[in-house]
């Protein structure tokens, strides 16, 4: 196989709910939210490419919600990979938001895939 992978991370600046709703949190620089993303995204790159394969990766790094970005990276794809769930609070559901928004919205093929239950879940 010939193919390439843009492999995506998406990152925002955490908000917190105050009494009046939800507001962001108060950063000098935006940059260490980015560089802990690649730095995220890197090593798992690292973990289950291997080398050979490695040219055939590139990282994206996107300021953003995962459903915008991916949104965004699948543009021209010719598949959109994504996980079932995430970390919401309903993480036994069959899909999680990112990835619903994906399957409803993306201008190409989707494939879901879920991963293995941790021990304690069912």
């Amino acid at each position: 196989m010939n193919g390439t992978v843009d492999a995506v991370i998406a990152w925002q600046i955490p908000v917190v709910l105050q009494s009046y709703g939800w507001a962001p949190i108060y950063v000098e620089e935006e940059g260490s939210f980015e560089e802990d993303a690649r730095k995220r995204l890197d090593a798992l790159i690292d973990e289950v490419v291997e080398q050979a394969d490695s040219g055939r990766v590139k990282s994206l790094v996107i300021k953003g919600h995962a459903a915008e970005a991916l949104m965004e990276a699948a543009d021209g794809a010719d598949l959109l990979v994504v996980g079932s769930s995430g970390r919401g609070g309903f993480t036994q559901a069959l899909l999680g938001s990112v990835s619903q928004h994906c399957v409803h919205h993306a201008p190409c093929p989707v494939l879901v895939v879920r991963g293995e239950s941790a021990p304690d879940e069912s």
